[in-house]
């Protein structure tokens, strides 16, 4: 290869690259919130999830944006793990779309034709329209004509090639195929693209340079190639995460494996067909289809037993409740799915603030070294939503999310102090139990049933809505009760029923009951006037940003 020949090689990878991230941008964007409803159609069935996932990919072609889109719907739990394995499914079929492009337009119409005008056009629609859907439509159709003007370098690069490297003497036996599924998978780690070596395959196979097995050997290595990125998107992240990712390898692999046997035993019937008769680049487009199709057929039936496999592996994270479920920063790029992550996360926070709570309310119940193990879990927890807020605030982001991001913190910082409390109160249980008066101990225990009720009430729980006015009602009765006690106290100090010593005791300990009340109704007072914030923003049809 000379250097010449190598530099449109290298210059055509670029542009191609370039044109696929710009058209995958714009196509995301332009999409707006449409992206979000479509995959939420995927909640219905997994036959829905798998068209979803191929019509979605097939239409902003990108399988990495719908792959990620995805775990971010696991994580929110608007998908089960079985429904986003057929998103997965879907992705792989959906990536055909780019085979069938270059087959049918990048080598069949003289590119200059109508690649620069679309560059033109595009950067005209950003001019025009610098914020809006059109700029976005723009990026899309620019990166549309460099995705072409990339395909037409890296073509003629390969003019000639067979001359000086002659790739069609390889083979078509194991070995030669093996060693093409390598090259296959080699290059999509090393770009991230599977598309990208889609591209190599049918200019290698347009110009002549290599066999129409070693083509298809190409695209099987590339297809495997492509659980590279969900590897390594998985690395750090939920169980839910390293599930789905686990599922895009299980089935890459059999269907990549499955793919490579039958091509041996076809591999010499391929390279009979003649070129002047058939259009091969078209027929490597069409077994790049087929190839995912049948993996699809072939692995449909066992959904149910992987599904079953996978929620027994990687439980140890979920099992501990420190760490995050649903917090992933494969979605941080997706803002919507992010706060709706970390809302998710806040309700799971307020949900263990109120078990442990109520647990240490109970003199029965109440340990506190447990107690304090679980504050200790739920501190990691709140830091671990203050440092995904403040990733998350590092993104472009809309008005209404930008809103909801400090009063995230507020409500974060409200269970904090709700563990900190809890995790003390035992220490007064037995001043509560040495009570004498029982007018005393009665209004104690009212006092402490109207705090559970509170507590109750102000917890978090999915599809809650606002019970601001319940809430705050409540919280007046609790109160007027913490002052009926607290006067009822300081009478019976004053007329030596109880110790200077145990009144300022008890006095205390009525106070940190008071005040987690105060925190758990403020927390879900500032989490509730975040909802019409949240409403606003799912019915706006402004594009995501990320």
């Amino acid at each position: 290869m000379t250097l010449e020949m190598l530099g449109q090689f290298i210059g055509g990878i670029g542009l191609f690259l370039l044109g696929m991230q710009l058209m995958t941008t714009g196509l995301k964007q332009a999409a707006g919130r449409s992206l979000k409803r479509a995959l939420e159609a995927a909640t219905q069935s997994k036959l829905r999830g798998l068209l979803s996932g191929t019509l979605i990919t097939a239409a902003v072609q990108s399988s990495s944006a719908v792959t990620v889109a995805t775990l971010g719907f696991v994580n929110a739990g608007l998908l089960t793990l079985g429904q986003s394995i057929a998103v997965i499914y879907g992705c792989n079929i959906g990536t055909t779309m780019t085979g069938w492009l270059v087959a049918l337009i990048g080598f069949k119409v003289k590119i200059s034709a109508f690649a620069l005008p679309m560059i033109g056009a595009g950067m005209l629609a950003r001019i025009v329209n610098k914020n809006g859907r059109l700029s976005h439509f723009g990026t899309a159709i620019a990166g549309f004509g460099l995705f072409f003007i990339g395909l037409d370098f890296l073509r003629s690069s390969f003019d000639g090639i067979s001359e000086q490297i002659p790739l069609n003497e390889i083979g078509n036996g194991p070995l030669a195929l093996t060693l093409f599924v390598t090259a296959g998978f080699i290059l999509t780690f090393l770009m991230q693209a599977s598309a990208a070596v889609m591209a190599i395959a049918l200019s290698l196979v347009h110009t002549g340079s290599i066999t129409l097995s070693a083509a298809a050997a190409l695209v099987i290595g590339a297809n495997v190639g492509t659980t590279t990125t969900a590897l390594l998107a998985s690395i750090g992240a939920t169980p839910s995460a390293k599930r789905i990712s686990a599922a895009h390898v299980l089935f890459n692999l059999l269907t990549g494996a499955v793919g490579l046997i039958f091509l041996i035993l076809l591999a010499s019937w391929l390279d009979r067909l003649d070129a002047q008769r058939f259009d091969l680049v078209s027929l490597l487009a069409l077994y790049h289809t087929l190839f995912n199709l049948t993996g699809v057929v072939m692995i449909w039936p066992l959904t149910d037993r992987m599904e079953a496999f996978l929620l027994k592996r990687f439980s140890s994270l979920e099992e501990d409740e420190a760490r995050p479920r649903y917090l992933d920063d494969n979605i941080l790029t997706t803002p919507s799915l992010a706060v709706e992550a970390m809302n998710r996360e806040l309700a799971r926070v307020s949900q263990r603030c109120s078990r442990m709570a109520k647990e240490a309310i109970s003199a029965e119940e109440a340990d506190q070294n447990r107690l304090e193990a679980q504050a200790q879990g739920i501190y990691h927890l709140v830091g671990k939503i203050s440092e995904f807020n403040q990733e998350l605030a590092r993104q472009n982001l809309n008005v209404e999310i930008s809103e909801t991001l400090p009063i995230s913190i507020r409500v974060a910082r409200y269970y904090s102090e709700m563990a900190r409390l809890s995790a003390h109160l035992p220490e007064y249980h037995s001043l509560f139990e040495q009570l004498q008066s029982s007018g005393l101990r009665n209004q104690l225990f009212l006092f402490q049933q109207a705090v559970i009720r509170l507590i109750d009430m102000t917890e978090i729980k999915e599809n809650s809505s606002s019970q601001g006015y319940e809430s705050h009602q409540l919280m007046r009765d609790v109160h007027q009760l913490y002052q009926q006690l607290k006067a009822s106290m300081l009478e019976d100090t004053v007329t030596g029923h109880i110790s200077p010593e145990e009144s300022m005791a008890l006095l205390d300990a009525c106070s940190q009951l008071q005040r987690l009340a105060e925190q758990a109704e403020k927390a879900s007072s500032h989490w509730s006037s975040t909802l019409p914030i949240m409403h606003r923003n799912a019915l706006a049809e402004e594009p995501i940003q990320g």
